[in-house]
């Protein structure tokens, strides 16, 4: 009796870059669209089924893909900050990493100030929006005082890393230059004086390092 060898077919594994590359874009889809309505008519008015439709998507994508209303919310705010579609720690980010860098108080200052003017057309309209959100939401209002936290202990940081450069008046402490940095460089800050002032965003980056550069350095 001839022997007959049975060779077991396993299932394909389907681990496609274009596959990956098709939920990254639906993702930022989804995300564009929450921005857009989030922004242009608030965080409460604003439902899922009103972002999957702008995102040309399915509620039910939209769920798979992002997550319900309040965790679709922080990623919108997370994408603003970082630039991408994805949280970015703050030690991560190029501009941080580059002020680090920077050998001189003034070059850090200006590095800093450029990258607020960079963000801060995505940034400032979210962050309006959630503050506004917070007024009537827990889940906002919790969202809010963890972006405002978290956003002082990142000014700490870069106060400690002028001070590094010896460069800085002695008089100024380090969280005094921590809250005048995260005020000045608030949304609330640039809102006021790009949209409602009508300056260039380049202006009130130039007015930011000037400033900080007056104040801080000795």
């Amino acid at each position: 009796m001839d022997s007959v060898s049975h060779t077991v077919k396993r299932p394909r594994r389907y681990n496609s870059p274009l596959r990956a590359g098709q939920a990254a874009a639906t993702r930022q889809q989804v995300l564009d669209a929450a921005w857009q309505l989030f922004t242009r008519q608030g965080y409460a008015a604003t439902t899922v089924s009103q972002v999957a439709s702008a995102a040309g998507v399915s509620v039910d994508t939209l769920y798979t893909t992002v997550g319900r209303k309040p965790v679709l919310l922080r990623e919108v705010v997370e994408s603003a900050i970082s630039g991408t579609s994805r949280a970015v720690p703050a030690e991560e980010r190029d501009y941080v990493v580059q002020v680090r860098a920077a050998g001189t108080a003034a070059t850090k200052i200006h590095i800093y100030a450029q990258a607020v003017v960079g963000m801060s057309p995505r940034t400032a309209p979210v962050f309006i929006a959630l503050r506004d959100a917070a007024l009537s939401d827990a889940d906002c209002a919790a969202l809010e005082a963890e972006i405002s936290s978290r956003r002082a202990a990142n000014m700490v940081l870069f106060a400690a890393d002028l001070r590094r450069t010896g460069e800085l008046r002695e008089d100024l402490t380090d969280a005094y230059i921590a809250d005048v940095v995260w005020a000045t460089a608030s949304a609330e800050h640039y809102t006021q004086l790009v949209a409602t002032r009508g300056w260039s965003p380049r202006q009130f980056g130039d007015y930011l390092a000037e400033l900080w550069q007056r104040l801080f350095i000795a």
